[in-house]
């Protein structure tokens, strides 16, 4: 990463920061209007880059490409991270202790806040359920709502079926060919969307600051927030730095070539929408191999969210203890045991904004937490979503970096 595009970006944020603080009603609207119109470029090229790029790499298949094995170092280490994440949060739960908050916090719920829950736990969601909603029934839904993990499904059977039958098939190959010259092309899409990332980095950045408030969180909702933060920051500078060293990786260097991924992901709060940013990033900057980025980081956005997995364990376990008609009783095996039912629903969860707010109120919804403990935590859930969405995408950089160095030049060029 150059001097000149790290100077430009700080200047972005500066200007931004500036602008959204200023209070100005229509310039705010101006903002959020630019920052929105970026996020949608994106979200227009995410759905049809994961597809590609799972299709591609499961085609290539047929050429002696090593992607079973790939697929098996994703997988470990997207579980391990994801474990290890969940067990820090726990760590910190247990060393901080936030306590219980006061019905006086809960009661101040606002109407609108309070509303939104109850509306979205009318009809909450299974563990079964959620797996279920990832198989697809209809080839073209999960394209038109963007649902990430039935796409990345109906591209792997694509793919391999591609792959079997293109040797004797001579149109299948064409077709494989085709797929291949149409994701060079929404690559280049995504190169100029990554040129004018200081455009969105202001209007972001702005928006932020407008939607801030100037209150200070205190008392056991801050200790729960400091738990949060400090569990994701703990596995985004320590954790996976040191995994990314232990596999023969410089974790710091990938997090500077991987900055760019990083910013996007910081304000959009969707790694599905920051994925064509990733996976430009890691093939530009970081040198990845292609059909490697390409593969690993479509499929890491779908299932490795460490950031999700602490939030899940850690708001799960707060809302539960302040919960008195709360079916689970809070032993140190049981919140251990929560450790891995979080791992396994933020594997599920979609890389989207809020996905992860969503999926711990269904599960809360399921237990008989109190769910406007939730409303509590909402509005200050902006925060706590951007930071972890960065160290989802972080996580799957890592993942990149450190199976890509393991995939020698004989796997490279059988690819």
């Amino acid at each position: 990463m150059k001097f000149k595009q790290v100077i430009i970006w700080i200047v972005a944020l500066v200007a931004g920061g500036i602008l959204g603080s200023l209070g100005i009603a229509p310039l705010d609207r101006f903002m959020d209007f630019v920052a929105s119109a970026y996020t949608r470029a994106f979200q227009f090229v995410a759905i049809p880059t994961v597809s590609l790029a799972i299709l591609t790499a499961l085609a290539s298949l047929g050429e002696g490409n090593a992607v079973g094995k790939v697929f098996a170092k994703t997988f470990t280490l997207t579980v391990l991270t994801s474990l290890v994440a969940a067990f820090v949060g726990l760590a910190l739960f247990l060393a901080v202790d936030p306590g219980t908050i006061s019905p006086d916090a809960i009661a101040s719920v606002g109407a609108e806040a309070a509303e939104r829950v109850t509306s979205l736990a009318a009809a909450p969601d299974t563990l079964y359920g959620h797996i279920l909603a990832a198989i697809p029934n209809n080839p073209i839904e999960p394209f038109r709502t963007g649902n990430v993990l039935p796409v990345v499904l109906i591209s792997a059977a694509l793919g391999i079926a591609i792959a079997v039958l293109e040797k004797k098939n001579p149109a299948v190959k064409t077709l494989h060919e085709c797929l291949n010259g149409l994701q060079n092309v929404f690559f280049g899409m995504i190169r100029g969307l990554i040129r004018a990332l200081p455009a969105g980095i202001v209007a972001f950045a702005a928006q932020l600051a407008s939607q801030m408030s100037a209150g200070v969180v205190v008392g056991s909702i801050g200790k729960y927030v400091f738990v949060v933060l400090a569990g994701n920051l703990l596995q985004f500078f320590v954790v996976l730095p040191l995994l990314c060293c232990l596999r023969g990786v410089n974790g710091y260097k990938v997090m500077r070539q991987m900055s760019p991924a990083l910013l996007m992901a910081l304000f959009t709060k969707s790694s599905a929408a920051t994925l064509p940013v990733t996976v430009s990033t890691a093939e530009t900057n970081m040198k990845a191999k292609p059909w490697v980025a390409r593969f690993i980081l479509p499929l890491c956005c779908t299932i490795n969210m460490n950031g999700c997995a602490a939030f899940i364990l850690v708001t799960s376990l707060f809302v539960m203890r302040n919960s008195p008609d709360c079916t689970v009783v809070l032993t140190l095996p049981v919140m251990v045991a929560w450790c891995f039912v979080a791992v396994l629903c933020a594997i599920g969860n979609a890389g989207v904004p809020m996905g992860c707010y969503f999926l711990t109120l269904s599960l809360m919804a399921g237990v008989g937490g109190n769910l406007m403990i939730l409303g509590v935590i909402l509005p200050i859930y902006t925060i706590i979503d951007m930071v972890e969405t960065a160290e989802n995408v972080w996580s799957d950089c890592c993942i990149c970096a450190i199976v890509d160095k393991a995939t020698g030049p004989a796997e490279s060029a059988a690819a």
